[in-house]
């Protein structure tokens, strides 16, 4: 199948789709068919801050146009933040959506997992990936660490490198979740492989990019 990916928001999170589902290919044995078109973050953000998802989902629309010309036959969106308005985008996109949403809860019970921590944007975070983790136990960072977490997130995606700083709120909020009683910590952004890939955070993190990316490999595989 040829899958399109919106990408550039952020665009270190495009290089790791474009990567991870290059190795699932060839991990399969098979040839990957795929066009990328870029997003603009700062964009993004800015109508995720409005609530504008009728702004967003016209953007994804316009954009998957474009990867429809191209032949694509699904489409993703590399950004969890970029979910916020993925309700509106599927009803309007000339191609059916490998929903996020829809791939972490799916993996997320498989694996038997009952209560979580989160991390990313603050309005991920806050609610709880936008109400797609019901039946699971969410705990977010409190008070300042909120604040921290989001801001780390947004000037890491943003550049497209993590600091040791940066690092440091990630790991440092991950294990007050896990000693509030989390399981696992859900990487909620899917630009946080910048600073937990090659490291021990000290607990157990599940990335919901390679959640998402499992699936947008089995389609690419069909």
């Amino acid at each position: 199948m040829h899958i399109g990916l919106i990408g550039g928001i952020g665009p270190a999170a495009t290089i790791f789709y474009y990567r991870e589902l290059t190795q699932a290919a060839a991990a399969r044995g098979v040839a990957l068919d795929l066009t990328l078109v870029h997003a603009d973050v700062s964009t993004l953000l800015g109508n995720l801050a409005a609530e504008d998802t009728a702004a967003q989902a016209a953007i994804f629309r316009s954009l998957t146009q474009r990867l429809a010309a191209a032949g694509g036959e699904a489409v993703a969106v590399t950004s969890i933040a970029g979910h916020f308005c993925i309700e509106e985008f599927k009803a309007v996109s000339p191609l059916p959506v490998i929903d996020l949403l829809a791939s972490v809860p799916k993996r997320l019970r498989a694996a038997g997992y009952k209560t979580v921590g989160i991390l990313g944007t603050k309005t991920v975070m806050q609610s709880g990936m936008y109400g797609c983790l019901s039946g699971l136990k969410v705990l977010q960072p409190a008070g300042d660490s909120l604040d921290a977490v989001h801001h780390s997130y947004v000037e890491m995606a943003t550049a497209g490198a993590v600091t040791e700083v940066q690092r440091k709120v990630f790991f440092d909020s991950g294990r007050e979740l896990c000693a509030e009683g989390a399981e696992a910590v859900l990487l909620a952004g899917t630009d946080l492989f910048l600073a937990f890939e090659g490291q021990d955070p000290g607990f157990e993190a599940v990335d919901c990019a390679a959640l998402h990316l499992a699936d947008i490999a089995e389609q690419a595989a069909r």
